[in-house]
């Protein structure tokens, strides 16, 4: 499966992650996996968009929707150039399963739209996003997906998707999307969310391995929403964060770096931006090779392969990303002794405030960022502890353990709905 490159196709490993970790599902129906490996919908649209210098270019957008036994699907929409139907699929059993690991009631999905938003105005942006609404209007909903931000897109971009479909339906419908701006039915504490509950899941993990995050060496690949947020989590904890880096590169300081000044750096084109921080500047191939107590890839999947797995000096590994770890690299580390926390559980903290969100828009309330942030973390240590059960009594790994415990749970579901007709 895995290629030269030591890059893996994301839809077959979704595909071999369930053959694998549905052994360790008791009394699973045979039938109920096979279907797990299919998703439910796959809507491909090709819409055009007017340009700031009048020409009109043609977009091809992705919405994938996985299962829905146990909820509405729910999942990220990202503006990427190398988006593709694979991409989405593998994604939105990801979301899926990750729902069904912190026990909230989501199935999912995931989209995406083929462009470069690096290279277009907000104009162009704004026009992409309202005519790829538009297109998708008809399996979006409140009720039946809710999208949320991903690579690329932000609550800005959230905002103009509400609008649209607002305008579509007659009336606002806040609920369609989360991630959205505070004005216009946000909710506190979304937008570190993700990181946050990096952090959260890194601080069960140490504890269980028996070290302290307090003076811990911290790797961050990522810079953005994920490793930004986690980095100012782990630098608030005492822990030493001493390289972190963006798709541009990274700066390392065995020391620790000065968190907020590098990532001012990171967001600042300028050299001299980066001069003014006490570091080295490094590649991101050997940021992944630093040694440390805590790798953090938060950045893009497909990072940690069988090629720089073997190089990797680490305790642990916490995935801030969607699957940034191959399977013949997670079976490294695991003969290494390395021990892994998978995407579907350590970052599971932005669908889990996206639920709180999407709760709020229903029941037409607001929480504070207090109560935001213990539920958060209520629900985080219940799903670690029940993974590392899980683990332990079947003796695998984490991501099999998780990938487990998710994919019973969906199966559940779906042997209580039953098959029509």
């Amino acid at each position: 499966m895995e290629e030269k490159s030591g890059k893996v196709n994301l839809a077959e490993m979704a595909i071999s992650q369930i053959e694998r970790a549905s052994q360790y599902v008791p009394d699973v129906d045979r039938g109920v996996v096979e279907k797990l490996k299919y998703t439910k919908r796959e809507i491909i649209v090709h819409f055009p968009a007017k340009m700031d210098d009048g020409s009109v270019r043609v977009f091809s957008g992705y919405r994938v929707q996985h299962n829905d036994a146990r909820g509405p699907f729910k999942g990220g929409l990202r503006y990427h150039p190398d988006v593709d139907l694979d991409e989405m699929r593998a994604l939105a059993m990801f979301m899926t399963w990750k729902a069904a690991v912190v026990s909230i009631p989501f199935g999912g999905a995931k989209g995406g739209v083929g462009c470069d938003p690096g290279t277009m105005s907000q104009c162009e942006l704004e026009n992409v996003t309202r005519r790829f609404t538009w297109e998708i209007s008809p399996f979006i909903g409140p009720e039946v997906d809710i999208p949320a931000p991903d690579v690329a897109t932000n609550p800005q971009v959230m905002a103009w998707i509400m609008d649209t479909y607002s305008m579509h339906k007659g009336h606002s419908v806040p609920g369609v999307v989360t991630g959205k701006p505070l004005a216009i039915g946000g909710s506190l504490g979304r937008f570190d969310a993700t990181g946050r509950g990096v952090f959260t899941i890194a601080a069960k993990a140490a504890k269980h391995l028996g070290f302290s995050i307090a003076g811990s060496r911290v790797v961050i690949q990522g810079a953005g929403n994920v490793g930004g947020a986690a980095a100012r989590q782990f630098a608030g904890a005492e822990a030493r964060v001493i390289a972190i880096s963006d798709v541009k590169g990274g700066l390392y300081n065995p020391a620790g770096l000065d968190v907020e000044k590098a990532l001012e750096a990171k967001r600042d084109t300028d050299y001299g931006a980066i001069a003014n921080v006490e570091a080295d500047e490094i590649t991101n191939e050997e940021l992944l090779k630093l040694e440390c107590d805590i790798l953090v890839p938060a950045a893009i999947e497909n990072q940690i392969t069988a090629l720089n797995a073997p190089g990797l000096r680490c305790r642990m590994v916490v995935e801030g990303a969607n699957g940034p770890t191959t399977p013949e690299a997670d079976a490294i580390l695991c003969d290494r002794g390395i021990y892994l926390v998978p995407d579907i559980l350590a970052n599971a903290g932005g669908v889990i405030v996206s639920y709180f969100e999407w709760v709020q828009n229903l029941q037409e309330l607001l929480w504070t960022e207090e109560e935001v942030r213990d539920r958060l973390n209520r629900i985080l240590s219940r799903a670690f502890q029940e993974v590392q059960a899980v683990a332990e009594r079947e003796h695998v790994g984490m991501r099999t353990a998780a990938l487990a415990l998710g994919i019973g749970r969906v199966a559940e579901a779906v042997r209580l709905r039953g098959f029509f007709p």
